[in-house]
């Protein structure tokens, strides 16, 4: 029944999501033209938020929780587990304050509506999984920007999401990559619970009546630490905080 009534509610969903990327697709052009790119990272916020609102018709719904406050001004490494692609928007919106640029596969930077812009134009980086150079490359000068203007990161270190919601190991190489550009940083594990049921029945229709929390675990600062140990760290704690899978 519950699958019955998701799909006129995914149809409703999906038009106001394209909607919102079409829309916001001049709103970015606009802002980075006139405010560069802290007016447009405001634009990138908000249409997050609405990309969040357009699950509304869904019932799904959103929060995060922190475990420790962390405050504007280091750059942090924000390491996350990946179910779906409802995982992004709260990340961008919620983390808004701290400048976060995602590491993300290239074939999102072409042919979509305001996102590819977004990682065209908003200081992320876009790698090649099947080049590894281009994607040591890409990520190099990825991070020595992070480095340099004090921004935040966003990385899924699972590579894939996990549509079951069962966690994945981190892979290390990209990680490693940027710890050693960015030795300041402080790395935070977070850990997204239950977006893998939007997903549930594949493609289409989406899960109705999920709530997608985020949680914000304590920092660990690179500084002095052996990063492989960091890694091994943060992704105890992730997969740990993981409360639903399918399996």
């Amino acid at each position: 029944m519950q699958k019955i009534l998701s799909y006129p509610l995914s149809v409703i969903h999906l038009v106001l999501f394209f909607l919102m990327l079409l829309i916001f697709h001049p709103i970015q052009l606009i802002c980075h033209w006139i405010g560069g790119h802290n007016l447009h990272q405001k634009s990138v916020a908000l249409l997050n938020l609405c990309l969040m609102g357009t699950q509304l018709p869904l019932f799904n719904t959103f929060s995060i929780t922190y475990e420790q406050e962390l405050p504007v001004g280091p750059s942090y490494i924000f390491t996350s587990n990946h179910q779906s692609m409802f995982d992004i928007p709260p990340l961008i919106y919620y983390l808004r304050k701290y400048y976060p640029k995602f590491v993300a596969k290239k074939e999102l930077a072409k042919n979509i509506p305001s996102i590819s812009l977004n990682l065209r134009i908003g200081e992320n980086c876009a790698i090649d999984r099947k080049d590894r150079l281009q994607a040591l490359k890409a990520l190099t000068a990825f991070a020595k920007n992070v480095h340099e203007k004090k921004r935040s990161v966003v990385i899924f270190p699972e590579g894939t999401r996990s549509r079951t919601g069962v966690p994945k190991p981190f892979q290390r190489g990209g990680l490693l990559t940027i710890f050693s550009h960015v030795p300041d940083a402080v790395v935070v594990p977070v850990t997204v619970n239950n977006s893998w049921k939007v997903d549930r029945y594949g493609k289409f229709p989406f899960g109705i009546g999920n709530h997608i929390s985020v949680t914000v675990h304590k920092p660990m600062p690179i500084a002095g630490a052996d990063p492989n140990e960091i890694i091994e760290a943060a992704q105890s704690v992730v997969h740990s905080s993981i409360t639903s899978t399918a399996v």
